[in-house]
Formats: structure tokens, sequence, C-alpha cells
């Protein structure tokens, strides 16, 4: 099979997507040490050798639109090696507390945030800390699934190798052990040189998901990341969270209750852009501590 051809253009990606590729400046410190270099496994899962995950600790969180205060003073943290749900009903500030983690609310007109995120140790507000290492470190899939339309699956993939300082060494090794580690090289390693637009919809987003694997994020940020699946896809994506943990820390909002009970260890319930509570996801669903809790998770409202 030919190989596939190099393609860099990213003018016409979608700007969420394209944020997470941005080249950073030689000169400016890098978040986190470079990834070792990728190697390759037998198995499709073989990939996610477990490693100790960094923890993600909110302090006093405000994040607003405008004069528009959507999270008010949050303090909460993930943990490492850990799924945590995020759930809520619709504009409790969710999604926006997750784009503030990875520093992509600030990307949006008029929008701003208070407060710190810390990466372990690191404040990733702190003015000397290189925005697109941040975003490579925290890695973002998005409610729908945003490959970049005029690449090949293999380029998809390699696009964040290529426009960082992870270039060198064995690109094909890299983006095959990312497409394992996301549980789709059996799917597509016969069509990396298709369209990656072409897939399914539920192959596009593990092909997202491989794209960030290929930076080697510290954390995983996905926002509804299944919402637009077949229950067929949502099985696989659900099957590939559990697999990832064992090498980064997982952030997912959800609206799915079910899916909440599923795959998260821990879960965290929003409301009015406040956090009403968080604990072991088995005893948020069965014997939260606060009433509006029950309420939202026995479907009263939200």
């Amino acid at each position: 099979m030919t190989s596939p051809r190099p393609t860099t253009n990213v003018a016409d990606a979608d700007p969420e997507a394209r944020s997470e590729l941005e080249p950073s400046s030689e000169s400016t410190p890098r978040l986190v040490p470079p990834p070792a270099p990728a190697s390759v496994p037998d198995s499709e899962r073989g990939a996610l050798e477990s490693k100790r995950g960094v923890s993600v600790r909110l302090e006093q969180l405000r994040a607003f639109y405008g004069a528009a205060e959507q999270v008010k003073g949050l303090d909460l943290e993930f943990r490492p090696n850990e799924v945590t749900a995020i759930i809520g009903p619709s504009g409790c500030g969710k999604s926006t507390m997750v784009r503030c983690i990875n520093r992509m609310h600030e990307e949006i007109p008029g929008a701003r945030a208070e407060g710190r995120v810390m990466l372990d140790d690191l404040d990733v507000y702190d003015s000397s800390v290189d925005v697109v290492a941040v975003r490579r470190a925290i890695g973002m899939v998005f409610q729908k699934p945003n490959p970049f339309p005029t690449m090949s699956v293999f380029d998809n993939v390699a696009s964040g190798l290529r426009l960082t300082s992870q270039r060198g060494g064995d690109l094909r090794g890299k983006v095959e052990a990312a497409l394992r580690s996301a549980g789709l090289w059996g799917e597509v390693s016969d069509r990396l040189d298709e369209p990656g637009a072409g897939l399914s919809g539920g192959q596009q987003q593990r092909l997202c998901i491989a794209r960030s694997l290929a930076v080697d994020p510290e954390v995983i940020l996905m926002d509804e990341p299944c919402s637009a699946l077949d229950p067929i896809a949502t099985l696989k994506i659900e099957e590939l969270i559990a697999e990832l943990k064992r090498r980064v820390t997982i952030v997912i909002v959800t609206h799915n209750m079910q899916q909440a009970a599923r795959v998260a260890d821990r879960t965290a319930f929003m409301l009015d852009g406040k956090l009403v509570e968080v604990g072991p996801t088995q005893e948020i669903f069965t014997n939260p501590n606060d009433s509006r809790t029950e309420e939202y998770v026995t479907g009263k409202f939200g």
C-alpha cells in the first residue's frame, strides 16, 4: 500500500480541533517533559501501558462570558488514573468548566477565567506557561467528531506530531500505536490513506481520540463524547475509556446517567455554576448527601 502523503495544512479544520495543533514557540519551556517514543504492541489494547496519571485541581475557578458568571468559585479535584463524570442540567456550567481546564474558554471573545487550575503542582494559568503545551498535555474530545476533513486517517493522527517538537522518530509507528490505543487499528489498518471523514461516526470519534493520544497527553477531557453516536459505537467508546484511564486522567461531561454509572469512578454534580457534591459514583447515585442530587439523578428535574 502506498504510504500516505504528508499533509500539514489545517486551515480548513474545525477551530476546536485546530487549537490542539498550533505550533509552540521553541523558546518557551514545555509544560511537561517530552514523551518517550511510542511503541507498537502486539495486541489492539496493548499500547495502553499503565502509568501514573496526574491530578487536576480546580481552586476557586470562576468563568465569565462578558459580565455573566457561568462558573462560580469551583473547588474540585480530578484524581490520577480515574474517570470523573460531571453531571448536571443544561446551562449549569459543565462544558464551560471543562474548557477552562485546557484554556480553551479564553478563546471565546469576551470570555475569561479566574482562579487556579493545577496540573499536579503547576498552575496552567501561570503567565510563564505555554498555552499550546497546556493543550498538548490536556487533550480534548468534543461532542461532535471533528476529524480534519481533507486529511487521510494517517494524517489526522500524525498532524499533531508533525506540528510539534515530536516530529522525529518512527512516525508510522507512533501513528499505529495511537490507533491501537484508541481501539481503531484493526478497523482502519488497510484504510490509512483514505479520508478520515469517510469513517463512521463512532470511528471518527475514536480517530479524534487517537489524534489526542498521539502527542501523549496527561489528561483527556471528554465533552458529551457519545451524544451523537449509536448504542454500539457508544459501547466501544465506553470500553475505550475504561482502558485509557490506565494511562491518563479522564474527565467526562455527560447527560446520560447510565453512562456515568457505567464508566465513572467518581461523579460530580453541578447546579447553577456551583458544585453541589462529588463522591464515588455508586454513592452519588444510591445515597447522595444532598437532596438536589437525589432529585436530579432520579429524573425529578433537569
